[in-house]
């Protein structure tokens, strides 16, 4: 017997002895994780030797990952949340076993700097939290973000192709699940309804949904103009990109279109080389309306009557309601927003921690704003992301974020005037687009710390580091 074979043979007595080993002590502690052990252990080696299979196994299953509760108190996404911890367990093992393949140049970018300086204070604000069991759940669930979306391209990402390859694998995954949306959709004559049924159980509602689905117009956009000279792929993707916009249309959310719209701008501005401008406007203008609504308590005037807010099944009487602030989904989000606004006057510097909005946002609510569906059993947030970090981080959580944001698309503009190279160009083009809609949206919701819109998000700030490292220095500075 050679020792190749007699290697390979104590391997797998070893392995077996493990296995009946962790099969003993389960039944001992009647702890099932013990069974689990070991397949843990062979899906850690085999992601260790198929690194980049794992991390497009984990971008594919994005679209079709679904919410999965083990209990009242404990819940996942299935399967991309394991893919996740698997990921980040890879990427620390690659770091600690070779430090270089996350390059220097990456780590001390600008915007790594700044998106440091954000975790840094998001640790302070865990720390301070007034709900400490919470914010450390969602410290470590920030971790694994962090690990399998930033630093995971970061190392992954080695070359133009497989950044392709991955987007390309991701938004495939997109176009079968809308697909399939669209289709259970159409059962019910396309109705506002029935709309949140046709999702299940990719998505929990159509907030989610359309928020996610936007990002990938832009996406198919510039894969036409790719492949707009080939005789069949040119045609595939323009029918791809008007059945997406339709399906924004039919996801019937508002905060999506807004999006849409926003992104068409975000293009425009990008090519005038005023992105960044824009961005700081809207932030001045933001404050400003923000300022003429607390003075004098101006907002009061925009409490709503609380017999005639209700939910309208019919989409015209949705969208008359909203403009009329007698749409449930409005009137409450403005009684939660009040309430944020009240919370951080309590806790200016750090916040209430993170995740802990819900179980402190009642007492601090204002009756004349209150709907027939504040009782809010799902424990929803505030549908503002930009407000739930000033009350759960504090205004300087806040601050970092807008500035991480500002600086994100000041690098996707500066890449788009700056590389030579048409990929790169595109890179920065596309991320900027992505962004300004990613940032609407969460105007309205908060889902950058979701699996389907924080991927997206961080995913666009890997992009930016990449593209902006690997572009030539010198083209980089001309503009």
């Amino acid at each position: 017997m050679t020792s190749f074979a007699r290697s390979n043979n104590n391997l797998f007595y070893a392995g077996g002895l493990f296995f009946l080993s962790c099969m003993v002590i389960s039944v001992l502690t009647d702890q099932l994780l013990f069974v689990a052990s070991p397949f843990i252990l062979l899906a850690f080696i085999a992601g260790w030797q198929h690194r980049g299979v794992l991390f497009l196994s984990l971008l594919f299953s994005l679209p079709f990952s679904a919410e999965y509760s083990f209990s009242s108190s404990l819940g996942t996404d299935l399967p991309d949340e394991p893919l996740m911890w698997l990921t980040s367990f890879i990427v620390i093992g690659s770091v600690l076993y070779n430090p270089h393949c996350l390059k220097r140049k990456y780590l001390l970018h600008p915007l790594s700097v700044l998106l440091i300086i954000l975790l840094i204070w998001t640790i302070i604000a865990v720390l301070l939290s007034s709900e400490p069991v919470i914010s450390v759940k969602f410290l470590l669930a920030k971790g694994w973000y962090l690990l399998s979306f930033v630093i995971g391209p970061l190392i992954f990402f080695q070359g133009k192709e497989t950044i392709k390859k991955a987007v390309l694998l991701v938004t495939s995954a997109m176009i079968i699940v809308v697909l399939i949306v669209l289709f259970r959709h159409s059962q019910t004559g396309f109705s506002f309804a029935t709309v949140n049924n046709a999702l299940v159980p990719f998505f929990r509602n159509h907030v989610n949904y359309s928020a996610m689905l936007v990002c990938f117009v832009p996406v198919l956009i510039a894969f036409r103009s790719k492949y707009k000279s080939h005789p069949w792929l040119g045609k595939l993707f323009l029918f791809l990109t008007l059945i997406f916009i339709v399906a924004v249309f039919l996801s019937y959310a508002r905060g999506a279109w807004l999006a849409l719209a926003a992104g068409g701008i975000a293009y425009l501005l990008i090519r005038k080389k005023m992105l960044f401008a824009g961005y700081i406007l809207s932030v001045v203008i933001a404050l400003a309306a923000f300022f003429w609504l607390k003075h004098n308590d101006q907002y009061l005037q925009y409490a709503h009557d609380y017999k005639t807010t209700i939910f309208h099944k019919n989409f015209n009487e949705h969208i008359i309601a909203t403009y009329r602030l007698k749409d449930v989904s409005t009137a409450e989000r403005f009684y939660r927003w009040v309430a944020g606004v009240r919370m951080i006057k309590d806790n200016p510097v750090t916040g209430f921690g993170p995740g802990s909005f819900y179980p402190h946002y009642k007492e601090y609510a204002v009756p004349a704003f209150k709907t027939w569906v504040s009782d809010n059993k799902d424990h929803s947030t505030v549908h503002n992301y930009f407000l739930l970090l000033a009350i759960e981080q504090g205004l300087p959580g806040l601050f970092f974020f807008l500035l991480l944001a500002g600086a994100m698309l000041f690098f996707a503009q500066r890449i788009y005037y700056s590389s030579p190279d048409p990929f790169y160009k595109s890179v920065g083009m596309l991320t900027a687009v992505i962004l300004v809609m990613i940032l609407i949206v969460n105007f309205l919701s908060d889902l950058i710390e979701t699996d389907k819109m924080g991927s997206i998000f961080f995913l666009c700030f890997s992009f930016l580091v990449i593209a902006s490292s690997n572009i030539k220095a010198d083209a980089f500075h001309k503009h």
